[in-house]
């Protein structure tokens, strides 16, 4: 609290050993009720990738456009506010929205928390989230008997998952026919030009959208309910819901955001046909890009990696929830949640091979064992940590 005024919120939904993981981010309207959703969504997406990480998030109010002294005035505050679980690790931050890994050492370093040498160095997560997103929607579209290349493709914000994920789709030979950026949205039929809209909002920011002539210019609400064949929401949370979810005419729905598909609108799709990909599946990739970035996989690696085991595991999800008719989040969930607790149990009474790994784990993030080492094992581990 700033008075009384609301600072911020954290949200611990989990733990596995006593810590648990996830997000700062920093927009002038984040509430407790966004925050709790984020942090059990952090849960799912440590559960469905076998982790061993508790979910959590937090949120920051205040304007990521803000002036430097302001976001660290911001921050500093906050890191005060929150300074007991830092210093405890039951709360470990990273980036999210409208905050980078310098906002995240000045949060730390507040509370007296020095970085490890080898954390906090990360910088593709949004590239990593749109390779999951990518592969999520591809295996969707083959499970419909649709090749990607011939499929219309709508993506709600144009920002660091959206933007990427449109470049991937272009590759596939798909028609990117519609983006948002919180100024609005846009749409042709035929097909934008990614390149020159990406350049645009290096130039001149989100607003460009209001100018844009070679394109049918909508609000930004109405690119969610366009007759595409594959909708990307990859922005805020919340974007299909009750109201909207009976107009949305997408045959597949596969998320970049956290959240974007409220439960009561999830079933709603299910219903009426609508493939809807769980998010916390679908975006997976800035968790597991990350992870093995620290763990000193080069991207062509993690990019095959995603490819063959993120690939697969979507092609499983959709053909079980059939076989159980259900919606494939129910089969998700259950998964997630059962890796959660075998990971809680083996944290709670470690083997010695567990205690090994995780003194090695210590010395590593301090620079005390070389990547090379790390680079040859980890891979191994992960497709261990994702086998079903």
């Amino acid at each position: 609290m700033r008075g009384t005024e609301v600072l911020g919120y954290v949200a611990i939904d989990s733990t596995v050993g006593g810590r648990s993981c996830g997000g700062l981010r920093m927009m002038p309207d984040v509430d407790e009720a966004e925050i709790r959703g984020l942090a059990r969504t952090m849960t799912l997406k440590y559960g469905f990738l076998g982790l061993p990480q508790g979910g959590a998030k937090a949120g920051v109010r205040g304007a990521p456009e803000a002036p430097r002294d302001e976001r660290m005035k911001i921050l500093r505050e906050f890191g005060t506010a929150i300074a007991p679980l830092l210093q405890s690790r039951i709360y470990v931050p990273g980036t999210d929205m409208g905050t980078g890994n310098d906002d995240i050492r000045q949060l730390l370093a507040t509370a007296g928390v020095k970085a490890k040498r080898r954390e906090l160095r990360g910088t593709q997560s949004g590239d990593y989230t749109a390779l999951t997103v990518f592969t999520a929607a591809r295996e969707a579209a083959r499970y419909l008997e649709m090749q990607l290349s011939d499929c219309s493709i709508a993506i709600q914000g144009f920002g660091n998952v959206g933007r990427p994920l449109a470049d991937l789709m272009v590759e596939a030979g798909a028609r990117v026919v519609a983006i948002s950026t919180a100024a609005g949205a846009l749409f042709n039929p035929e097909g934008l030009d990614v390149g020159r809209i990406a350049t645009l909002v290096s130039e001149q920011g989100s607003g460009f959208v209001t100018r844009f002539e070679a394109a049918e210019r909508l609000k930004k609400e109405a690119l969610l309910e366009l007759p595409v064949d594959i909708l990307c929401p990859c922005a805020r949370h919340g974007a299909i819901h009750s109201e909207n979810a009976a107009r949305i005419q997408a045959r597949v729905v596969c998320p970049g955001a956290n959240n974007p598909v409220e439960p009561e609108a999830e079933t709603r799709l299910h219903e009426r046909g609508i493939l809807s990909v769980p998010d916390f599946v679908a975006n997976s990739g800035g968790v597991l890009g990350g992870t093995m970035e620290f763990a000193a996989i080069r991207r062509p690696r993690i990019e095959d990696f995603v490819d063959h085991h993120i690939g697969s595991s979507v092609a499983w999800l959709l053909q079980e929830a059939e076989r159980q008719y259900v919606l494939p989040r129910a089969i998700a969930v259950s998964m997630a949640l059962q890796r959660l607790e075998q990971m809680q149990l083996a944290a709670a009474h470690p083997s010695f091979k567990g205690r090994m790994m995780a003194a090695g784990l210590e010395l590593y993030r301090r620079g005390w064992v070389p990547t090379s080492v790390v680079a040859v094992l980890s891979p191994q581990y992960f497709a261990s940590a994702l086998a079903r």
